[in-house]
Formats: structure tokens, C-alpha cells, sequence
């Protein structure tokens, strides 16, 4: 009778890591959520054969292969929070947790230091803490707790529907985190263990996360097909646009000459008159801005898994060209921008990826002077030596020193008010990473910012484009 609840859970969480994985597909998030369900499923499918075990030496060795897995449970926890949060930074840290358990599984499997024999309760045998168990005790509060402040970070810079994923995912940590209270039971208290019901419940709401909120999607991606499915409502938008370019001079036209004689009480003031004259223009230049926003996400969403294949050698003045050329600058703002050009070189890599990272540095570096009311920016690149770089430098207000070293994390942004999701930076370090180069910035609040983009130097003989 007591084995059956955990072994529903167990099969519960199997069932549930299998659906996700087949409906998600092969990802970093996908996968650590499944090695969770899966660990799950043999912890509590193992616990369901103990406590119907009779041979005590049967029994331990069972108990040894359930909690090595426990062992490694806070960190396959713990690794699936930080490729949830997107933070790289951590992986060394996943690691080294993982390290750790399995250094404890080695000490449990060879001595009795972490299990000391079983106990023997009502509902059946169950493992008997060593002189050695607190240290997993204190590994489990410290990932966890880890992963909570991660979550929380995360949650904190979040927009939109994400706001609600990932609350959803809190409150599902902290009740599986309840189940901390079977440990009692391996330190001789007797009752019997209800860890397995706020697995469960924990496990009800990650599922309607993921249901209802999409929990296991990658924002980038999501945000990248809805920026593609606005392709076809914007190409509707500009053909009409244009209709309208070419219809409404003659109607203003017949509207003037109503009033002019007397036909028609003027109901319109002559800067409105002037402002339908350029409607038009003003639809098509809104129209490309939307699909400037619109190349953007896909070229986002496509750093995430670069096809090398495709590269080749570029010059970095042609991109820096054609990336001044085609951004939607506002107003005067184009006048602002300055190029220095010292030495053209080229690089191995994609030319269209490149001219979307300069998009990104150049809408960072003119809100920064347009919000301080000041300042320019300066383009320059050149060669020293075997150095080659490229170099944005804005002369705005600068970046506070508590935020500079977070400027690259995914999903980090102090513009969130202004719409931001914090990936722009994150994508060029992706670019530049594939390309074989660095991006850091520099910056000294109240006087300037500073992106240099170093790329790995070219055989001499290398013509762009080829």
C-alpha cells in the first residue's frame, strides 16, 4: 500500500519528461528538464521497490542505487534553472556540482560514511544517514537556493508572458523543494515520507507552465516566428501604402478646389493638410523600420545555430557601408554618426551577420546619446600588428559600473519600460564568438562607451567575397 504513491509519481514524471522532450524536441532546456523527470522517475520507482523489500543486504543495495541518484538530483535541478535563466556563467559551476555528487556517490558506494545501513519503519526500509550525509544536505540548500536567486534575477528582468512562466517555475522549485522533509526519516524519525506529494504537486505546475505558458520555449525563437508571420500584414501595409501614395494627391487636390469655390466648409487646418500630403512616406518609413525589427529577430534566432558552411571572407568596410546605408535612422541622427577609416581588412565569417551586429551597436550607442541630449558616434577600424579591429564608441552617458559586467548576459536589460529584451548584446557576442573573434565593451559613466570587435587576421591572399 505504501509503494503506491510514489510509484504513480514515478511514472507521472517519466510520462511527462517523455512528452516534453518528444513535443520540444533536442535542446539544452528540453534535455536537462527530462534528465530531472527522468532522475525522478528512478528515485521514487526505487523507493516504491524498497519499501516492499524483505532481505535487509537486498534492500540496502537498493537504497544505495536510489540515493545515488538523489546525489545528483539538486544538480541536474540546478542545471536545468540556469539553462532555463540563459546563464552561460554558470556552467562551471553545474559542473563543478556535479562533480561533487558524484564524488558523494563514489564515498557512498565504497564505505558507509553517507548511508549507514537502513531503517526499519512501518512502511519498510529506508536509508539511515552517515557522518557524511549533511555535506549533501548543504550542496542541495546551495544549488537550490542558487538556482531560486536565478530565477529570481531572471524573473525580475523579464517582460511579458515570461513574467509568468517563470513564477510558475518558482513556486515549482520551492514545493519540490518541501520534499526535504523525507530527509528526517534517514536521521531515525518515523513517518511516513510525504516528499512524494509536493513532487507531485510540483510536477502539476511545471506541467501547466509548460501548457498554458510555453515554460520550455526559447524566447528568441518565439519571438522570431511572430516576427516572421508579420512579414505578410507588413507587405499588405506597404502595397496599400502605396496606393494611397499615389490616390491621395488627386482627392486633396479635388478637396481644395471644393473649397476654393465655395463647395465644401474647410474642415481640415493646413498642417493637417500637409501631414496627409506625406502620410505615405510616413507608412513606408514605419513599414521598413518593422521589417529592420523583423530581420533583427531571424537574425537572432539564426546565431543560436550558425551554419558555418556559409561563411566566407568579407571586407569590414562594405558591411560597415551598407549597414549605415540600410539602418532606419530618425531625423538628423545619421548626422551623429561619423566613420574614421584608418585600413580596411576582411574577415571569415557571414557579411549579413555582421551588418546585424552593427545594427545592434548602432541602436544602443543613439539611444544613449538621444537620452542624454548629446554626444555622437564614431565608427572606426583598423590594423595594428596582427590586431584587427572594429570599434563603436558612443559619447553618451556611459554604463554604471554595476551594470557593465552583465552587458552580454541573454535576456539582462535596464530598457525594459523601453521594450527591451536584453538579447541585442548577447547575439553579437554569438556572432563574434562564431567568427572566431571577441567583442568587450568599455565605458566610463557621464563620458563614453566603447564595443571593439577583434577578428582572428586573414591570409594575406584572401579576396573578399570569395
Amino acid at each position: 500500500m505504501y509503494s503506491i504513491l510514489p510509484a504513480l509519481v514515478s511514472l507521472l514524471f517519466l510520462c511527462c519528461g517523455g512528452y516534453v522532450f518528444y513535443s520540444r524536441g533536442v535542446s539544452r532546456i528540453s534535455l536537462t528538464f527530462f534528465v530531472i523527470c527522468a532522475t525522478t522517475f528512478c528515485w521514487q520507482s526505487t523507493w516504491a521497490l524498497l519499501f516492499q523489500m524483505q532481505d535487509e543486504h537486498a534492500a540496502l543495495s537498493l537504497a544505495k542505487f536510489g540515493y545515488l541518484l538523489i546525489l545528483f538530483l539538486p544538480s541536474t535541478l540546478y542545471h536545468f534553472i540556469a539553462e532555463l535563466s540563459a546563464r552561460r556563467s554558470e556552467r562551471r559551476w553545474v559542473e563543478l556540482s556535479y562533480l561533487l555528487a558524484g564524488a558523494l556517490g563514489v564515498v557512498m558506494l565504497s564505505s558507509d560514511d553517507i548511508i549507514a545501513g537502513l531503517n526499519h519503519y512501518f512502511f519498510g526500509f529506508y536509508p539511515k544517514a552517515g557522518w557524511l550525509h549533511p555535506l549533501h544536505l548543504l550542496q542541495t540548500l546551495v544549488v537550490v537556493s542558487r538556482g531560486l536567486y536565478l530565477l529570481y534575477r531572471r524573473e525580475q528582468l523579464a517582460i511579458s508572458t515570461e513574467k509568468a512562466r517563470l513564477r510558475y517555475c518558482m513556486v515549482s522549485v520551492l514545493i519540490y523543494f518541501f520534499a526535504a522533509v523525507d530527509y528526517l526519516c534517514n536521521y531515525g524519525i518515523e513517518f511516513y515520507p510525504p516528499g512524494v506529494i509536493f513532487i507531485a504537486a510540483s510536477l502539476g505546475l511545471i506541467a501547466q507552465a509548460i501548457v498554458r505558458h510555453n515554460l520550455l520555449a526559447d524566447p528568441v525563437e518565439v519571438a522570431a516566428t511572430i516576427a516572421h508571420e508579420m512579414r505578410t500584414p507588413l507587405a499588405t501595409i506597404r502595397s496599400q501604402s502605396r496606393v494611397l501614395v499615389k490616390s491621395l494627391p488627386e482627392l486633396l487636390a479635388g478637396y481644395q478646389t471644393a473649397v476654393d469655390h465655395g463647395l465644401h466648409m474647410p474642415a481640415l487646418r493646413p498642417d493637417q493638410l500637409g501631414y496627409l500630403c506625406t502620410l505615405g512616406q510616413h507608412i513606408e518609413a514605419e513599414v521598413t523600420r518593422s521589417n529592420f525589427i523583423v530581420d533583427m529577430m531571424l537574425a537572432s534566432a539564426k546565431a543560436g545555430s550558425l551554419n558555418r558552411s556559409d561563411f566566407a571572407v568579407h571586407s569590414v568596410k562594405k558591411c560597415v557601408d551598407e549597414a549605415l546605408a540600410c539602418y532606419p535612422f530618425d531625423g538628423c541622427m545619421r548626422d551623429k554618426v561619423n566613420v574614421r577609416v584608418q585600413d580596411d581588412f576582411n574577415f571569415y565569417g557571414s557579411d549579413v551577420l555582421l551588418v546585424y551586429v552593427l545594427y545592434n551597436l548602432f541602436k544602443n550607442a543613439l539611444h544613449a546619446i538621444k537620452c542624454a541630449g548629446r554626444g555622437e558616434v564614431e565608427i572606426a577600424f583598423f590594423t595594428v600588428g596582427r590586431d584587427q579591429q572594429l570599434v563603436v564608441t558612443d559619447t553618451g552617458p556611459g554604463i554604471p559600473d554595476d551594470v557593465l559586467p552583465h552587458v552580454f548576459d541573454p535576456f539582462y536589460t535596464t530598457r525594459v519600460d523601453a521594450g527591451g529584451i536584453g538579447m541585442g548584446l548577447a547575439f553579437c557576442q554569438r556572432v563574434l564568438t562564431a567568427f572566431g573573434g571577441k567583442i568587450r565593451c568599455e565605458s566610463q559613466p557621464g563620458h563614453y562607451t566603447t564595443f571593439s570587435l577583434s577578428f582572428p587576421p586573414q591570409p594575406i591572399t584572401s579576396a573578399p567575397g570569395q
